[in-house]
This record gives structure tokens, sequence and C-alpha cells, in this order.
């Protein structure tokens, strides 16, 4: 039965991500109108929510975006930096609405932030530790569940970050609409866009709870 699950969330990430980056390549081509550039639109969010201590600065790469609350810099990638399409008003103003969490203190985004130095070290080791328990489940069972407990904290951490992703959306699309960015016909792009993005971090939740769910099923089959 696992085996059908994990291939099925498989199937179903693959599905995610090449529909997100159908998504993101169609609303790249489509243009925003106003000429705002994803730069543009981040500082505007920023300082229409009263946030002046953030940067917006350019990060190479592809779906590099991230808002890094430790320096307080939003970081869009350089298609989104530079582009007034669709895509970059959306991808910009969601990475400006974990600023706005930030600023607000958010619950679910401190307690993200509260994690990331556990879920860090937990996944540097969490593959050893599983792999030397389930060699050592017989003599040395402890071990085995100590890996299963590391993995708990990412899993953990998979489904807080999806309230965090979600809400950062919300922001991102009544802002837009309401700062007159978009408009009746490419608002719904924009929350077509973000929507896709969204899907990839349920999967990923879903798939680490399988995955642990898998580590629980070896411990206890071995132990009885």
């Amino acid at each position: 039965m696992y085996w059908i699950l994990f291939i099925g969330i498989s199937l179903l990430s693959y599905l995610v991500q090449a529909n997100l980056k159908a998504k993101m390549e169609k609303y790249a081509r489509l243009g925003i109108g106003g000429g705002m550039t994803g730069r543009d639109i981040a500082e505007k969010m920023l300082r229409e929510n009263g946030i002046y201590d953030v940067r917006v600065t350019s990060t190479s790469g592809m779906l590099t975006d991230h808002y890094n609350p430790a320096n307080k810099t939003v970081n869009l990638s350089e298609g989104v930096y530079n582009s007034s399409s669709v895509m970059a008003a959306a991808v910009a103003a969601h990475e400006c609405g974990h600023a706005v969490q930030h600023a607000r203190a958010y619950a679910p985004l401190q307690m993200r932030s509260a994690l990331v130095p556990v879920v860090q070290f937990s996944s540097s080791i969490v593959s050893w530790v599983l792999l030397a328990g389930i060699f050592l489940i017989d003599t040395f069972p402890q071990l085995m569940l100590i890996g299963i407990c590391l993995f708990a904290m990412t899993t953990l951490f998979s489904f807080i970050t999806l309230p965090v992703e979600i809400d950062a959306s919300r922001r991102a699309l009544v802002w837009l609409r309401s700062a007159g960015v978009t408009n009746a016909y490419n608002q719904h792009q924009a929350q077509d866009a973000l929507k896709a993005a969204a899907y990839t971090y349920v999967v990923a939740a879903l798939s680490s709870l399988a995955t642990l769910v898998y580590y629980v099923m070896i411990f206890t089959n071995r132990r009885d």
C-alpha cells in the first residue's frame, strides 16, 4: 500500500510541477499594464504597508524568489525583478506578503522561523540516522526512533509552511487589487499563478507525511 501511495504522490508531484512551470511561462508572457516591474511592485507594496526597513534585491536563478527575515530582504529572481508581467507581479507581491507577515508578527511565520535551525540540523543528519537505524533495528531500536523524530520535524515544518504560503498569497492578491496594479482580467491570472505555486507546498507536505509513515511502519513491523 505504501508503494502505491508513494508512486501516486510522485506522479502528483510531477504533474503539479509541470503545471506550475506551464503557468509561470504563460503568465510571464502577459504584461501587467502600467509598466511596473517586479521590483517596482515590491517596493510599492512594502511602502504602502508601512515597511521601510526591507530591501528588494535581485537574485540569480529561476523560481529562487524568497523573503529572508534574518536580513530583511525580498529577493526576486532576475525574471521577476526586471519583468512587468503578470507572473512577476504575483510573485513579487507574494514575497512581500511574507515581509508583511514578519512585520505583523504572523504566528505561523514566527513558528516556522523558529523551526528553521532545528530543521537544518535534522536534515543534515536524518538520512544517516535512519539508514543506521534500519540496519540496527533489532539491536538498537532507539536509533531508528531518533531518526523518526528528526524526520518528523521536517514534516511538521512542511505543514506549518502551508498556512504561511497561503496567507502570503492572500495578502498579495488583496493588495494587487486594492492598489490598482491588477484589473478584473489579470487579477484572475495572478490568482491562478499563485494557486499553482501553492499546490507544490501541499504535495511536498503530503510526500513528507507519507515518508514519515513509511519509517514508522518499518519501526513497528520490525519490532513486532
